[in-house]
């Protein structure tokens, strides 16, 4: 199962990318991801916070897989232990030749626990994302 939100953002990638890769900031306008601590680097575990809308808060240790500089921010998390119910989760920069950006967030879910969040996840987190890529491109568009 996946997820996929997509929205043109009237910034360059390097915008973008820099209020994307400033997890500090967080919390102070991003409702979905509230925190992300820890050494953001391929191979490193860190600690995410999600918050969707309408559904319990959820902190857990996901291991990112790509981090590349206006273009890619990539982890992968597991609820307790590998194949219960797995998150891919993708944060995706294309630089559109008109000097906007398009930025794709999804999430791929694997899993034998699944199905039964199936309903969750196309409501609560799909709104989460796209709350999220709403305020990103809000903040980037700002003069």
């Amino acid at each position: 199962m996946e997820i996929k939100t997509e929205i043109t953002i009237n910034a360059a990638p390097e915008k973008v990318w820099a209020i994307l890769s400033n997890f500090k900031n967080y919390p102070a306008w991003n409702t979905f991801i509230t925190s992300i601590t820890g050494d953001v680097k391929v191979g490193n575990k860190i600690t995410a916070r999600i918050e969707p809308p309408e559904a319990s808060a959820m902190t857990f240790k996901p291991t990112v897989l790509s981090f590349e500089t206006n273009k890619e921010f990539k982890w992968l998390g597991h609820l307790l232990f590998p194949g219960l119910f797995d998150g891919e989760h993708k944060f995706e920069l294309i630089a559109n030749s008109n000097g906007t950006t398009t930025l794709i967030q999804s999430e791929k879910f694997k899993g034998i626990l699944v199905p039964l969040f199936k309903k969750q996840l196309n409501n609560n987190t799909k709104n989460g994302f796209e709350a999220m890529n709403k305020k990103l491109k809000e903040l980037a568009e700002e003069k």
